[in-house]
């Protein structure tokens, strides 16, 4: 899927939260800035210099995208912060003693502006340095593919693990109290619960995610998601169970098809599908840059947290979890 950093406020937020690949930028762009409270400062005319624009199209900017840039590091140095950055580099920058208040960019909030600005020849090469740099960091951190990073996630396994147990308990009343040949009847009620809870089909979505068709779908979900099937499997199947015996026959597939929209639709299940559907449609985009039409509607950008929890600090070396021959077993079952 091709980026436009200047139009996706989610995708330009994406990239400044991903605190493993921000270092990397810089030590790629090799910038001047000061030095000051631990951080480094760019002022608007440093940020305006490299950029190759006017001043004032960044204070344009400024004005535009204010609570943006803020929230990435943007700031007006005023009072006696001011007066100490004044004396720290009175000889390097051009404020005159008047000077009530300054601007000043902190690395993300100098490449968050670079990511707005359309008209800048400069800003377009920052921009795709930057998102080169943000897909080998994942894919380097990812072992080189994404299609399992979610069992980086030390939730993952126990997750998974806990799906396999439940869906058992929709297996069993499938086999015992559906109507129709196995083969089909499992496929037809596995899509039907794919396309309530995520709004596609397995088939789309190891489309998207380019999935082999051996592969397991499940086996590529966040741990989030896959507790979101084993609750709505569980709850289907008990549903199924229950209308079967009232009926005194086994039910057909319409009718099934009938209690997992009754599922979808109820009080109960609405925040936990709006979880799922947020996670998968937000971690699949930030980090797999797979875009997920059916619930666009539901994304948001990837946190600092999570991306530690996917590719950094916190995640689970997946040589490490591989070295388990018990662990290793389970994941390859899972993947069938």
């Amino acid at each position: 899927m091709a980026k436009d950093l200047t139009t996706s406020a989610i995708e330009r937020q994406n990239v400044l939260n991903n605190n493993l690949a921000i270092p990397r930028i810089q030590s790629a762009l090799d910038i001047e800035a000061y030095h000051f409270e631990g951080k480094y400062y760019l002022t608007k005319q440093m940020v305006a210099d490299f950029y190759e624009v006017d001043v004032r199209t960044i204070e344009r900017y400024l004005e535009t995208n204010k609570e943006e840039l803020e929230r990435n590091g943007y700031f007006l140095c005023r009072g006696k912060r001011l007066k100490e950055f004044k004396l720290q580099f009175a000889p390097d920058i051009n404020v005159g003693h008047k000077t009530v208040s300054l601007s000043l960019f902190d690395f993300r909030a100098f490449l968050n502006i670079g990511m707005l600005l359309a008209e800048s020849e400069k800003a377009k090469r920052v921009r795709s340095l930057i998102l080169d740099i943000v897909i080998s960091t994942i894919n380097e951190k990812a072992g080189g593919g994404t299609k399992y990073i979610n069992w980086r996630d030390r939730d993952f396994l126990p997750a998974a693990i806990q799906e396999e147990n439940y869906r058992k308990n929709l297996t069993a009343p499938i086999n015992d109290y559906v109507d129709g040949h196995p083969t089909y009847k499992y496929a037809s009620i596995t899509d039907m619960i794919y396309r309530a809870v995520f709004h596609e089909n397995a088939k789309q979505y190891k489309e998207l995610l380019k999935l082999e068709p051996k592969d397991n779908a499940k086996a590529t979900m966040y741990a989030e998601v896959l507790r979101v099937i084993s609750s709505f499997e569980n709850g289907v199947g008990s549903a199924i169970r229950d209308l079967s015996v009232r009926l005194h026959r086994k039910i057909s597939i319409q009718e099934v098809q009938a209690l997992i929209n009754e599922q979808a639709e109820s009080p109960a299940m609405s925040p936990f599908l709006y979880d799922a559907r947020q996670k998968m449609a937000s971690l699949d985009l930030g980090l797999r840059d797979v875009y997920h039409d059916g619930i666009a509607g539901y994304l948001r950008a990837v946190s600092p947290e999570e991306f530690e929890r996917f590719i950094g600090s916190d995640s689970v070396d997946l040589e490490k979890l591989l070295d388990n021959d018990e662990n290793k077993h389970v994941l390859e079952r899972l993947k069938k």
